[in-house]
């Protein structure tokens, strides 16, 4: 019997020292444990987080050099003999992996078993790994103190042929160290809400274990990087694919089981898949790059027998009734409906651990303007970091509707929040004295700017970091006013939709009378954000969304819009690039920051 531990942990950004002495403390908690573990496996990157960009060259360590400081905190921990399996950035031969080490701390055994450099590594989306790290070109079984294992990193268990050379080279359990960020919403077998990313991983990994019968012991790194989630989630998965552990979401655990390595047997008998291959794969792989490259191909003939009988027509008859359709031209239900639950937690995660763990604030301090983005803001800030840590500030303007102040006082009173108001009107009107030539709109680019310096300088006196409010419609659209309503370092409420964060405020319990008023900036009398857009933010989100997934205008006109719609849609989002971006700097050097110099926002 193998006792088994995952731990899936939240690392401090770049700090490798601290991440291995935070590596120490759980072998020193597993090893009270009775009876103790004979494997701790760790997360990818566990000494130093995922995203560390350039920072690779900081944080990387040979492995000779991770083993002997594992080495030390085991000692210190006066843990028994055990093995552990740590993900890390390694230099190996000159060269920077994505590594994971397999050793064996303490005892006769001690020494290194294994090390695994990841052989796929993502290069799209959120993902530059292949900038930064070189690829790993093996992937194999070794033997352990137990039995033998395999290790895959994150993406390499993506590709189901890697799960099929490690069970056919004898892993009876495949490790998985991963650091996937959370993505998109979804409902697992059992229907409860999950991350989609998470579901996804869920079904590949059942399916690894189920083919090849052997265990899958999955870790899961834990906390926010740079806005991205890693939502933990790790899971233990039997030889027959059923998924016996689950750890806690978006929560630094430890999860503990017991392997009966029999069950391997049982299972392969069961289902003999694994036999199968053996048997058949070299058959199937013999005439794998054979192929003709040059020319014209000749193709095979095709082999099959005739018809037994002649001419004879089948008596089958057509169907009687209609079949059920599905795919193009099926209603497709609303693509921008979320799990508003699963929503709440992941955004209280986000702010809990953005603002106390990574930055080292115990405030956040929230413009309140009496819309449902500010209210909403406040709901999550006062959940994640407690009513008496949040303070709500009221910013008005002499134009401002009173309708806006008292709105947000309901937020302030229902919440319990701290609270300030500033009236801004003397400092907009007397610098627009001294410059005199003002319009409505350069007086509302000059308000929500105000708005920003008594905000962080109230940040600045209250040791309380800003918190931003601005949604994912109104960034894609440009409709802020640059270096104001963006400034805020965090915001919840970035990646949601205006049509999302309506739904979202409803659920957390904001009042009704703040979600369902028409939405404004209130910069202008008598503004509204709909009448300066010329269209619904209903209508706006979906052809955003829409956009945002590639289709092209007819495509999405044939989905119900005007024309004339999704080219102002359009060309909104397309003109505006440049206020969702850092200013242009002239590169000069090979060490321009942001262009050679790479380091995340919170390194």
């Amino acid at each position: 019997m193998l006792r088994l531990v995952i731990a899936q942990i939240r690392p401090v950004k770049g700090e490798y020292g601290t991440n291995v002495a935070r590596i120490g403390g759980v072998l020193a908690q597993v090893a009270k444990l009775d009876p103790p573990p004979d494997l701790v496996a760790f997360t990818e990157t566990a000494t130093s987080g995922y995203f560390v960009e350039g920072g690779v060259r900081d944080v990387a360590v040979t492995a000779g050099t991770l083993f002997r400081d594992l080495s030390a905190q085991h000692e210190a921990a006066q843990a028994p003999p055990l093995d552990v399996a740590v993900g890390f950035y390694e230099i190996f031969q000159s060269r920077f992996y994505n590594a994971c080490l397999y050793a064996t701390l303490g005892g006769p055994d001690a020494g290194v078993r294994h090390v695994h450099r990841k052989v796929f590594l993502p290069t799209y989306g959120v993902f530059d790994e292949e900038r930064f790290v070189e690829r790993g070109h093996d992937v194999r079984a070794f033997d352990t103190r137990w039995g033998r294992t395999a290790i895959l990193i994150c993406e390499d268990a993506w590709h189901s042929l890697t799960g099929t050379i490690a069970a056919l080279d004898g892993a009876q359990l495949i490790l998985v160290p991963s650091a996937s960020p959370a993505r998109g919403t979804g409902v697992d077998e059992r229907g409860a809400g999950l991350p989609a990313s998470v579901v996804r991983w869920e079904r590949i990994l059942q399916g690894v274990a189920e083919e090849h019968g052997v265990y899958v012991a999955y870790a899961s790194l834990v906390g926010f990087e740079g806005g991205k989630g890693f939502p933990g989630g790790s899971l233990l998965i039997d030889p027959g694919g059923e998924i016996v552990l689950r750890g806690p979401l978006f929560e630094e655990a430890v999860l503990t089981a017991d392997i009966d390595l029999q069950e391997l047997t049982r299972a392969r008998a069961d289902s003999p898949l694994l036999a199968d291959l053996e048997v058949n794969l070299p058959h199937l792989v013999r005439n794998l790059g054979k192929r003709e490259t040059g020319g014209k191909r000749k193709r095979p003939a095709v082999q099959f027998d005739p018809a037994a009988n002649g001419s004879h027509v089948s008596g089958v008859p057509s169907p009687v009734s209609p079949l059920h359709v599905v795919g193009r031209g099926v209603e497709e239900g609303d693509p921008l409906a979320i799990d508003c639950e699963l929503a709440r937690r992941w955004l209280v995660s986000f702010l809990r651990d953005e603002v106390v763990v990574r930055r080292g604030f115990e405030n956040g301090i929230v413009g309140l303007s009496g819309g449902v983005d500010s209210s909403l803001t406040a709901f999550l800030a006062a959940e994640a970091l407690g009513s008496e840590h949040v303070i709500g500030v009221r910013l008005p303007y002499r134009t401002s509707s009173p309708e806006s102040l008292e709105h947000a006082q309901l937020v302030i009173d229902r919440l319990g929040i701290r609270s300030l108001t500033v009236d801004i009107s003397e400092a907009v009107d007397g610098y627009l004295r001294q410059v005199g030539d003002d319009d409505a709109h350069r007086r509302g680019n000059v308000i929500a700017r105000e708005r920003m310096i008594a905000l962080f300088d109230l940040s600045a006196k209250h040791r309380a970091l800003p918190l931003g409010t601005g949604n994912k419609s109104e960034r894609l659209l440009g409709y802020f006013t640059w270096h104001a309503d963006d400034s805020p370092p965090v915001n919840p409420l970035g990646d949601l939709f205006k049509t999302q964060v309506w739904a979202l405020a409803r659920h957390v319990g904001v009042p009704e009378v703040i979600v369902q008023k028409p939405a404004t900036a209130d910069l202008i009398q008598g503004q509204t954000d709909e009448g300066d857009f010329g269209i619904s933010y209903h209508r706006a989100d979906r052809i955003l969304y829409y956009l945002l997934r590639g289709m092209r205008v007819e495509e999405i006109v044939a989905r119900g819009f005007t024309q004339a719609e999704v080219e102002l849609v359009q060309g909104r989002l397309e003109s505006t690039h440049w206020k969702r971006r850092l200013p242009t700097v002239a590169v000069m050097s090979q060490t321009a920051i942001g262009e050679f110099y790479l380091r995340p926002v919170d390194y």
